[in-house]
């Protein structure tokens, strides 16, 4: 889907938002006309930053509103300095900074009846997954099976994520997947 020039621009957009937020405190400013086609679509994404294999940082839009090179950049601005979860990144952090792009397919829902018919459902290692249920919501990555490969486990902390109870079930939940195409550096 990406060659190896828009993976290189997705990622060197992300970088550079990132130091443009340390001078600035702005994410970098884009012009999609400037890149890829592919890079020009209108695409969600979710920047993932990691140091010392540590999580540092991740954001991103499930739904698609903005051209794919743009919402990275966003993106990063947002995992560097606006992600809860962390203070703002510093500039010594940068030289051993893993960044990852996951760019995402639309959402498609699951009818699932039950919490057996949606481990049924799901494709470990290739399905993202979106858990809401009223005001919450949540969802992992599909890199995320990588810490917890067991369906069962990985719905369970999912659910929990969003502050719905690890063995919630209900009526009231919906689950949507997708795929990303993953894209990192070290």
């Amino acid at each position: 889907m990406y060659g190896e020039r828009e993976r290189r621009a997705l990622l060197e957009v992300a970088r550079g938002s990132l130091e443009h937020g340390l001078a600035h405190g702005a994410p970098l400013p884009v012009r999609a006309e400037h890149f890829p086609a592919a890079l020009q679509e209108t695409r969600a994404s979710f920047v993932t930053l990691r140091r010392g294999g540590a999580l540092r940082g991740c954001t991103g839009r499930l739904l698609a509103t903005d051209r794919l090179v743009c919402d990275v950049s966003a993106n990063a601005f947002r995992s560097g300095f606006r992600d809860s979860r962390f203070r703002p990144l510093e500039r010594f952090e940068l030289r051993d900074l893993e960044i990852h792009v996951s760019v995402l397919s639309e959402p498609e829902a699951l009818a699932c009846g039950s919490k057996q018919e949606l481990l049924a459902a799901l494709r470990p290692r290739e399905d993202g997954l979106i858990v809401r249920q009223g005001a919450r919501a949540a969802t992992f990555l599909p890199s995320v099976w990588e810490t917890l490969p067991d369906p069962a486990d990985f719905v369970r902390e999912l659910l929990h994520k969003a502050g719905l109870g690890e063995d919630a079930w209900s009526d009231g939940l919906a689950f949507e997947r997708y795929r990303a195409v993953e894209v990192g550096m070290p």
